[in-house]
């Protein structure tokens, strides 16, 4: 799997982190579908609320309205444009999952009323100098949890990934 995260989107969550600090910070990714395996993230929700400096709860009823304007957006099209995950920072450890962080995916997508296939864990960090270090996790029902490649689509922004895999095979996932 692969996400194309644009520059715009980039610097909103980059802009965001400066805010925060070392306060947790996330929210919702949506996405376009542009390819068999490729998904090109459209937009994020920030939540500056529920974070401490090792956690962040994301509160659904803070992302409501802005999944109702996507979808009133995207003319209900699910299938070209939809839900992918979910994101959040680690300001002050290294932006691969925690333990919490993968049981809360797989909750997510073993819940029937989410209606989800898979979901991505995007985790970031402000780097230096318009840097953004990430890692991002894909989930999905019957499967282990698997790195995904982001590719930056231009601007001024760089992209560090970490890989996960060896990560998540330690936490015996």
């Amino acid at each position: 799997m692969k996400l194309i995260l644009p520059e715009p989107v980039a610097s909103k969550i980059l802009s965001a982190l400066a805010v925060a600090g070392r306060q947790e910070i996330g929210g919702l990714l949506v996405a376009e579908h542009v390819g068999d395996v490729t998904f090109r993230i459209v937009d994020a929700s920030i939540q500056t609320v529920n974070g401490t400096a090792t956690h962040f709860e994301r509160d659904p009823s803070l992302h409501a309205r802005f999944l109702e304007e996507f979808f009133e957006k995207t003319s209900g099209d699910f299938t070209r444009f939809n839900y992918i995950g979910e994101w959040h920072s680690h300001p002050s450890f290294a932006p691969v999952p925690s333990r919490d962080d993968i049981q809360s995916m797989w909750s997510i997508i073993s819940d029937p009323a989410t209606s989800v296939n898979f979901a991505v864990l995007l985790i970031v960090r402000r780097g230096n100098s318009r840097k953004l270090i990430l890692s991002a996790t894909a989930f999905s029902v019957g499967s282990a949890p698997a790195s995904v490649e982001v590719e930056l689509e231009a601007g001024g922004i760089s992209v560090i990934s970490s890989r996960v895999g060896r990560l998540i095979k330690r936490l015996g996932f």
